[in-house]
Formats: structure tokens, C-alpha cells, sequence
């Protein structure tokens, strides 16, 4: 076997505490920066849609955050909240706030005229017609938003290596330094993984969340 593989297993056994490790932080922090941007994205996207002139410069601030390269941004938050978690957290949330605000409010503009018309018919009032019609209308689209935000979060999870807290980004830049190719290809496998794991629970759970579109579908 070569001495610098691309894979090594003894690698992974030798060194899977570390790694291990690296993979939950990775996985929290990115689990916890799209629950944030959930609970941040939804109710602004529904203000947007129901103040109409404020579509446009909430979906225009969130399109003009998202131009600002990540190791920048990372590297700007730092001197403010040093070094390590917080500033990571900040900015995937800032980033995942920027799809999920602009897919939600889609969403939420694309309910059908309609069935709105035929809630206040039935004399529902804005908050009932949110939850009961609005809100489960633009849930499918709302998830898709939540799909995206969530793979490119594990992506971005590795930048934060520049502030000394990137998950699996750390043995990725401690495998550039060094050239270990069996360390990077452990982690970039790692992180396919995950965003694979997690993009398909979200997808069952979209999936429990709209059963009426799967008796559409049958």
C-alpha cells in the first residue's frame, strides 16, 4: 500500500476519537444554525408577505448577504465575538437565513388567491388563515427552502476553520498543510454523508408534514 493513500481505514481506526469528534460539532453546528434561521426566516417571510412593500427590500438585504464571501464574513465577525463557536454559529445562520427567507416568502406568495378568498369566506381571521391555510399551503416549498439551506450549511460549516471551529473543516486544512491525503478524503466522505443523512430526514419529515400531497400524488 502506498504510504499516502487517499483512503486509509487504519487512519479512521487510529484515529476516530478525533474524528468522531470533528463530525458532532460538525452535525450541531449545523443542525443549530437552520433551527435558528427557521424560527428567524418564517415569521419574517410571513411580515414581508403580509406588509407587501417589504418583500422587496427583505428579499433584496437577504440577496446582498449572501455576496459576501464566507471567509470574509467569518474573518469580519471575529475581532467582535472572537474566536471559535459564535462567530461560526452567526454566520451559517446569516446564510441560511438568505435561502429560507427568499424560498419562504415564494412560498408564501404562491398560495392560490383563492383558497384565501374561500378562508375569509368562512370568516377567518388573519392569524387562523396563517396556521390553517397559508403556513401548510407554503409548507412544501418551505421545506425544499429548508433542503438547501441545510446541505450548503455542512458545506459552509468548513470555512469556519478560519476562526479555529470548522467540524470537519479542521481535518480538511490539516490535511492541505501536511498533504495527508487519507485525512482529506475522510473528511470530505464524512461531510457528503452527512448532507446526505440529514437532507433525507428532512425529507421524510416533509414528507409527514404534507400527507395530503401524497394522496394527491396517488
Amino acid at each position: 500500500m502506498a504510504a499516502n493513500p487517499w483512503f486509509s481505514w487504519d487512519y479512521v481506526t487510529a484515529n476516530w476519537d478525533a474524528i468522531r469528534e470533528a463530525l458532532i460539532i460538525h452535525a450541531s453546528l449545523t443542525v443549530e444554525a437552520v433551527a435558528i434561521a427557521i424560527v428567524v426566516s418564517v415569521p419574517l417571510a410571513a411580515l414581508a408577505t403580509r406588509v407587501r412593500w417589504l418583500a422587496g427590500p427583505v428579499v433584496g438585504f437577504a440577496s446582498t448577504l449572501y455576496t459576501i464571501p464566507s471567509l470574509a464574513l467569518f474573518a469580519i465577525l471575529a475581532p467582535f465575538m472572537g474566536i471559535g463557536r459564535a462567530p461560526v454559529l452567526l454566520g451559517l445562520v446569516l446564510y441560511a437565513l438568505v435561502i429560507l427567507v427568499r424560498t419562504a416568502v415564494a412560498a408564501l406568495q404562491g398560495v392560490d388567491p383563492a383558497v384565501l378568498d374561500a378562508a375569509r369566506g368562512l370568516g377567518y381571521g388573519r392569524a387562523r388563515r396563517f396556521w390553517t391555510v397559508e403556513l401548510p399551503s407554503a409548507l412544501p416549498g418551505i421545506v425544499t427552502g429548508v433542503r438547501l439551506a441545510t446541505v450548503s450549511t455542512v458545506a459552509l460549516v468548513t470555512v469556519g476553520v478560519v476562526v479555529g471551529y470548522g467540524g470537519l473543516g479542521n481535518l480538511l486544512f490539516r490535511g492541505f498543510q501536511s498533504f495527508y491525503r487519507a485525512e482529506i478524503t475522510t473528511a470530505t466522505v464524512l461531510c457528503l454523508l452527512l448532507a446526505l443523512v440529514l437532507d433525507v430526514l428532512l425529507w421524510l419529515v416533509g414528507r409527514a408534514l404534507t400527507p395530503w400531497l401524497r394522496g394527491r400524488a396517488a
